[in-house]
């Protein structure tokens, strides 16, 4: 193979006759990692060998992929159209060449020299697709390559254009996510934003809440605006959950980009100067390239075997990133467009959020964002740092990981103009987010910039724990109250000046509009409420357990049941967790059983109830975990199911609260109950048997695997469950058959009967009535308590 210039490979001549049908599989080349360190192979990603292979002429693999294209649209004669299909294609890239040499305008050779390179381009990502069908050419002339030609002439001659308008396209594209709903609130009106107009938000901003239906701001945008924007003040906010607090620090960041780019036009100026001078000098290259090209093309048509011009790669295939080249002009021109906003937070998922949020003010202002977050892969997110963002929404792990590796758009946050920390009182937590406090310690000491805007928040901001009387006797013990633990936050967080302090939140710390209530029960009685609730009750519902074992064993429980719930905890891969995100949002009545990883911050919409299957161990975790309902002054009603050993949590919560009249006992039908119980009973058999012959079957194989592996006999005693014969085995089988169908036959039953039994002669034999199961929401049914307890204390 012989090098070419830019770092490009091009196979020789001679094996352009041929093309081969990939009989085995590629496997990886292990090579000298310092080898990817020489300036010639940078572009390299891998090596890879196929000796399993047979030689074909290229016609023939023209007619296995004319074949398969028959088959797929059902028409016939393709077969005589095959021969002639490629040599007219050839004379009309000729004929285009010949054209572009002829034409005395210099604008004619570089369009052609564009659309060669992005040809070429094309045909390396469609040789590293092409592994999947079993067969692998290349060729310059293949069949679709003309027809690309022309569609992708016209954007090319606008590249410099495009680049400039290329910020506000991709904020304005519509990702499929929990917020859109929330988003997408007024789509064909525009609301009247002259609220918002006082508050000091810059123009762009004002169109986009316009956009949005956002017509005035919440009670912690009003009071934390103006003191950002104008004041250029800190801001440390607590309020409570789905108040609006993501726009109360997205707004000020974004309007301290804009002013920054404002400052710096000049620069911005002499930037769009250089990637002028970078485009020249490309194209001068190409066309170099192009003109070697020709030669080659004029050496296979002199040969006069049209039909043999795809040719292979041979035994190696080279996998190369078409972006490198664009990214080394990215890179040098790195200092010209820093980062200017860090917003970090605890979970993935709220980062996504936050995201959209911004992106959603920022439709009409050209700033880029990215998201940095563990669970997704670090090259694409290094590649979507290369494009230079001006505001990063990150959790710590994953962003001090890249600190660490010093990447040139995170080495110099000397000049960050806005630090955002989300959910601040978790973040800072002892023996939590160790990368945080590195990442802080950075920031506020080499990486200083006494410019930079801090803005600190959260809903429990405030909450303030009662400290134990053992810690008050021992010497130098400091009672904690509001202003200690925010004295405390700021020293952590490395505010140094005199920040606006804004606290919304109340006394019970949760919202007015939500409805607590509890139900007393056994540990092992837990299981029948919860389902009791979800069938009586349907609606969007968040369920809430403090382990991942929990909610993985309510998963398998409720799908035997019927009930489809969707799990969501931090041993799932991320894109699963996202995507259950969406389907709960989509979803009018489903439900979500998850951890605390969807405790903070989340903003789905319509969520009506939060239950607590266990009891939380924080006040902080309580608030958080109830604020996921009675969202933007709706209401919602928040369950908690408390057992033996939750009671020592939930007198702690209740006291942190300050509550002043107990939480109302949730009603229950006791009439239902004995047919809960049986159906759960029967459920919990099955998915007993399930998980123990999964667990055996997994451990025994792994086993098995291991034992092959180092050539020895596995003795049976290692096997878990040891093993059955045939007939006990079978007989297991019957028995989870037959568990299985008497359940069907429960769940076919209805569960909540229509109370009326006299029966009436009808031309039918029976009379319709309707079904007045669920006359009332589960608030309703709260409330009608509550009313009837009141009358009888009268």
């Amino acid at each position: 193979m012989k090098a070419r210039k830019g770092g490009r490979f091009r196979s020789s001549f001679k094996l352009k006759r041929k093309g081969i049908q990939v009989v085995g599989e590629w496997k990886t080349v292990q090579i000298d990692p310092n080898l990817f360190a020489e300036e010639e192979f940078r572009d390299i990603v891998c090596l890879e060998e196929l000796t399993d292979y047979k030689l074909v002429s290229s016609s023939k693999v023209g007619k296995v992929k004319e074949k398969r294209k028959a088959e797929s649209a059902s028409e016939e004669g393709n077969e005589e159209v095959e021969e002639p299909v490629i040599p007219p294609k050839k004379k009309k890239k000729k004929d285009l060449r010949s054209q572009a040499d002829e034409g005395s305008t210099p604008n004619a050779t570089e369009t052609d020299v564009l659309v060669d390179k992005e040809a070429k381009c094309n045909e390396i990502i469609e040789e590293a697709n092409c592994e999947d069908c079993g067969l692998v050419t290349e060729s310059m002339s293949s069949r679709k390559d003309t027809p690309k030609k022309k569609k992708k002439k016209v954007p090319k001659n606008k590249t410099s254009q495009a680049q400039e308008a290329l910020p506000s396209v991709a904020t304005s594209k519509k990702v499929k996510n929990w917020t859109t709903e929330v988003l997408s609130a007024s789509t064909d009106q525009k609301a009247d934003v002259s609220a918002w107009k006082d508050l000091f938000v810059p123009e762009p901003v004002l169109q986009a809440l316009s956009y949005l239906g956002f017509s005035a701001p919440t009670p912690i945008q009003a009071l934390a605006l103006p003191s950002a924007i104008r004041d250029n003040m800190d801001v440390l906010g607590a309020a409570e959950t789905g108040s609006g607090k993501t726009l109360a620090f997205a707004i000020p960041m974004i309007h301290s980009v804009l002013q920054w780019q404002k400052s710096n036009n000049a620069t911005t100026r002499n930037d769009s100067v250089s990637k002028e001078s970078h485009q020249h000098h490309d194209e001068t290259r190409l066309e170099s390239e192009d003109e070697a090209e020709k030669v080659t093309h004029q050496q296979v048509e002199d040969s006069g075997d049209e039909d043999e011009a795809s040719f292979t790669t041979g035994c190696v295939k080279v996998l190369k990133n078409v972006e490198f080249d664009d990214e080394t002009h990215i890179v040098d021109s790195h200092k010209q467009r820093p980062l200017l906003g860090l917003v970090l937070t605890p979970t993935r998922e709220l980062a996504v959020q936050v995201k959209h949020h911004i992106d959603a003010v920022a439709k009409f202002t050209g700033i880029k964002t990215a998201i940095l977050v563990g669970g997704m892969a670090a090259q694409k997110q290094e590649r979507v740092l290369n494009r230079k963002p001006e505001i990063v929404i990150a959790t710590p792990g994953r962003l001090w990981e890249l600190v660490k590796e010093r990447h040139p758009h995170l080495s110099n946050l000397r000049q960050l103009r806005c630090l955002v920390i989300d959910e601040a009182d978790r973040m800072v937590e002892k023996g939590h987010f160790l990368e945080l406090s590195q990442l802080l310690e950075v920031l506020n000491d080499s990486q200083y910039n006494p410019r930079r805007q801090t803005f600190v928040f959260s809903a429990t901001l405030t909450l303030v724990h009662q400290t134990p009387t053992r810690v008050l006797q021992k010497k130098n013990a400091k009672k904690m109250d509001k202003k200690t633990k925010l004295e405390l936050l700021m020293e952590k967080v490395g505010i140094k000046g005199k920040p606006k302090v804004i606290d919304l939140t109340r006394k019970e710390a949760t919202v007015e509009t939500l409805t607590e209530t509890r139900i007393h029960c056994n540990t092992n009685e837990k299981d029948y409420y919860l389902y009791y609730f979800l069938l009586q009750y349907p609606g969007r519902t968040m369920v809430f357990a403090n382990s991942i074992d929990c909610v993985k064993r309510l998963s398998s429980l409720l799908t035997i049941l019927n009930c489809d719930p969707l799990p969501l905890h931090a041993n799932m891969h991320q894109k699963q967790r996202l995507k259950n995100l969406e389907r709960f949002a989509e979803r009018e009545s489903c439900v979500l059983l998850t951890t605390d990883v969807a405790a903070r911050g989340l903003d789905i919409p319509n969520v009506q109830h939060v239950i607590h299957y266990q009891v939380p161990r924080t006040s902080e975790l309580y608030v958080h975990r109830s604020g996921r309902t009675a969202r933007a002054a709706n209401e919602g009603l928040s369950l908690l199911l408390i057992g033996p050993e939750d009671l020592i949590n939930f007198r702690k919560i209740y006291k942190t609260l300050e509550k002043s009249e107990e939480l109302p006992f949730f009603p229950v039908d006791a009439k239902c109950m004995t047919s809960i119980k049986e159906r759960m009973n029967l459920a919990r058999q099955i998915e007993k048997a399930e998980f123990f012959n999964s667990r055996a079957k997994q451990h025994n194989s792994w086993l098995q695997q291991a034992a092959e592996a180092l050539e020895i006999d596995l003795e049976e005693d290692m096997l878990m469950g040891k093993k059955a014969s045939e007939q006990e085995e079978s007989q297991k089988q019957k028995m989870l058959k037959g568990m299985k169908k008497q359940l069907k036959h429960m769940l076919s039953q209805p569960l909540f009967k229509v109370l009326m039994k006299t029966k009436y002669p009808t031309q039918s034999g029976k009379l319709l009535l309707p079904q007045t199961s669920v006359s009332y929401s589960a608030l309703g049914a709260v409330s009608k308590k509550q009313g009837k307890k009141k009358k009888s204390i009268k």
